[in-house]
């Protein structure tokens, strides 16, 4: 099966690759962080604090990169970040006290969730939507988070090799995780030799006095506070406190949770490509609407279900639907903006998946504490909810060029 369309840039095939290099140490690493956390002393509300940190630190560097990119090209910004993606794996292996684990996250890559939320975000994403036509874009779109949600559920089950060393004798667990932060590190020099491959392009034309957000700054703004109230619902079940959930509620093993999250990641990819064709059907926002609301009605059931079985099925039903947005949100951004303002596009409206989630965390984190029963993963369907409601009601007659 053909991957990309043919039409597509071969650049794209590069951008598709360091996804899938970051994706699986996304994998793991949200899965090992409240382990290592706690393997430290530290409790949920710790957790929630870090899981905070790395959010609003992401949101920083990638508004920063978005705004950016017009000057200075993402190829350059692109290997600032694998850079930085090398030096957290670097901190995290070496460094076990907390404030210190904090300010790592803050400034780093380090990746809490099961999407993309880094820096690398925005710029990749004005260069897939370059390296394809606008018929293609959507296909495009969904093959990159296709690879991402593929990989990182390979990195989730790689999640349970700690274990396994340790059954092993091979080291404590300890050690274990730490290595698995130092693989985060290789991972993060590896992808730095695949952006290296990128062409070079010719300075920008555009004069430094012209702002990256002109004509479509209205509908931008607009589309950024309505992802602000998703990402802030979603930054309830960010993948390393939905694991924490599991762990505590279920006692779920390590292994065990990698096992949930590779087929999570599984039906999340067969999404993707689902919603290539439904968007051909029924347009962009009534598959990121009509997907995703079923969804966060199905999260909002899940802290009621009697047993763990039932709590997993419905949380893999969930995955089955919640991420066909994610390619067609995307793709609806890129289409209704000029192609000079793509990638400060792709920042202001990627910002909120880490700035507005961030706020979220910490009351997660405290929440847990106080309580096994899953009040963040109702808080998350109900606010996510919604946002789908809003989303409809105020963009389905706002059809991109290709639709009308």
């Amino acid at each position: 099966m053909r991957l990309l369309p043919r039409d597509s840039h071969p650049e794209a095939r590069l951008l598709l690759l360091g996804r899938g290099l970051r994706a699986f140490g996304d994998g793991f690493i949200s899965l090992l962080l409240p382990v290592y956390l706690e393997l430290l002393g530290f409790d949920p509300f710790h957790v929630g604090i870090l899981t905070a940190a790395t959010l609003a630190g992401s949101a920083a560097l990638t508004l920063l990169a978005g705004f950016r990119a017009h000057r200075h090209g993402p190829r350059l910004l692109l290997l600032g970040a694998t850079v930085l993606m090398i030096g957290t794996g670097i901190g995290f292996t070496l460094e076990t006290r907390f404030w210190p684990l904090v300010l790592i996250g803050f400034i780093g890559t380090l990746n809490p969730s099961s999407g993309d939320v880094s820096l690398f975000l925005p710029l990749e994403q004005s260069l897939l939507a370059e390296a394809a036509s606008d018929k293609s874009r959507t296909a495009v779109f969904a093959a990159y988070s296709l690879v991402g949600s593929l990989v990182a559920a390979l990195g989730s089950l790689a999640a349970g090799l700690p274990e396994l060393l340790v059954a092993a004798r091979a080291t404590d667990l300890l050690r274990a995780v730490q290595g698995m932060f130092a693989l985060y590190a290789l991972l993060g020099l590896a992808s730095y030799f695949l952006y290296r491959r990128l062409p070079q392009r010719p300075s920008p034309r555009r004069a430094a006095t012209v702002p990256p957000l002109g004509p479509s700054r209205g509908i931008v703004l607009t589309l950024a506070a309505l992802f602000s109230l998703d990402a802030f619902g979603g930054g309830f079940i960010v993948q390393s406190l939905l694991a924490l959930w599991l762990f505590e509620h279920y006692g779920l093993s390590l292994a065990a949770a990698g096992a949930f999250f590779f087929w999570s990641g599984l039906l999340a990819a067969a999404s993707y490509l689902a919603a290539t064709r439904i968007a051909g059907r029924i347009g962009l926002v009534n598959t990121m609407v009509f997907t995703h609301l079923p969804s966060n009605l199905l999260l909002i059931l899940v802290p009621f279900a009697p047993s763990l079985y039932l709590a997993l099925a419905l949380l893999l039903l969930r995955s089955a639907l919640s991420n066909m947005d994610v390619p067609t949100r995307t793709s609806y951004v890129m289409a209704v903006v000029t192609p000079d303002e793509r990638a400060a596009a792709a920042s202001v409206t990627s910002v909120p998946r880490s700035l507005a989630a961030a706020a979220s965390p910490v009351a997660a984190g405290y929440l847990l504490a106080l309580s096994s029963f899953g009040w963040p993963l109702l808080a998350a369907g109900a606010l996510k909810a919604l946002y789908d409601l809003l989303l409809l009601l105020m963009f389905r007659h706002r059809r991109p060029p290709e639709e009308t």
